[in-house]
């Protein structure tokens, strides 16, 4: 092909590896191939959707201008029960036979007569949130929490007490689903849930910004109460927790300036994550 020339042919001419030219550089497109990658995943980010369903999480994004509604399926009934959220959205739903409710969720979901198709919702930037958001200086960093109705349940909890973000890494946590939302019961319409790149970076920057970071861990050294005592009121907290089972990763533990465990009566001590969230997160909003 005129204009490129085989590895070997290069070597034999004198040509270095790095200046033999990719097919696309050969067309015109001078764009390195991360970049080429990284505007692939903008346009598919940017063509993505989620399924929200069931009637109290649908409603809740219904009513939430922020939130970029595409398509409402919905039963008589749930119809009737959605019908303030309806007029406020400013959507015509489609109306279906019960029998007939044929919308791209798990089959076993509890929908409630109730679906919408919508985009993520964009919070805007994680440093200006977690620096200058409403609510406490408090913030959650999970380290790969998959299970969407652990994830929920800490929103919830988040929201309670006051938080301003929840924190996971874009890969490896549990992404903005219909399953989420229904287990958030609308907290996620609400609570910042702000998926990074890096959470060990993202961490660093809370630091930056005067947020403590106090790792949640069974085997910590000393107990969560004296912990934020001694950080002291009006201080910025990120409470960090890691997966169930796995716990925190090496990384995340070593980026944390203390790890705290959540002193308990009895032998067994362990705590669901979302339930771990919920003790931190009361102990810390009532410094």
């Amino acid at each position: 092909m005129a204009g490129r020339c085989g590895f070997r042919a290069c070597k034999r001419r004198g040509i270095s590896a790095h200046q033999v030219k990719t097919g696309a550089e050969v067309a015109g497109n001078t764009k390195p191939d991360w970049v080429v990658e990284k505007e692939r995943a903008r346009r598919a980010e940017a063509r993505e959707t989620v399924w929200l369903f069931g009637l109290h999480a649908v409603r809740d994004a219904l009513m939430n201008p922020a939130r970029e509604k595409l398509r409402l399926v919905l039963t008589r009934n749930a119809a009737d029960k959605l019908e303030e959220a309806i007029a406020v959205a400013g959507i015509t739903p489609e109306i279906v036979d019960p029998r007939r409710f044929q919308v791209p969720i798990d089959e076993g979901s509890v929908h409630q007569g109730a679906a919408l198709e919508a985009k993520p919702l964009n919070w805007g930037h994680f440093r200006d949130i977690c620096a200058a958001g409403p609510g406490l200086p408090l913030v959650v960093c999970l380290d790969r929490v998959t299970d969407p109705h652990n994830v929920g349940a800490i929103l919830r909890s988040a929201e309670v007490f006051g938080a301003r973000a929840v924190v996971a890494p874009r890969h490896h946590s549990a992404p903005e689903t219909g399953a989420l939302a229904k287990a958030a019961s609308g907290a996620l319409e609400r609570q910042p849930y702000l998926r990074v790149t890096n959470l060990s970076e993202a961490m660093v920057d809370l630091r930056a910004m005067g947020f403590t970071l106090v790792g949640l861990d069974g085997t910590g050294t000393v107990d969560l109460r004296q912990a934020l005592s001694e950080i002291g009121p009006g201080r910025a907290v990120a409470l960090v927790l890691g997966a169930e089972g796995p716990g925190l990763r090496e990384k995340t533990r070593e980026t944390c300036d203390v790890i705290a465990r959540i002193a308990s009566a009895g032998e067994f001590g362990s705590l669901n994550v979302s339930n771990a969230a919920a003790v931190g997160l009361y102990a810390a909003s009532q410094r």
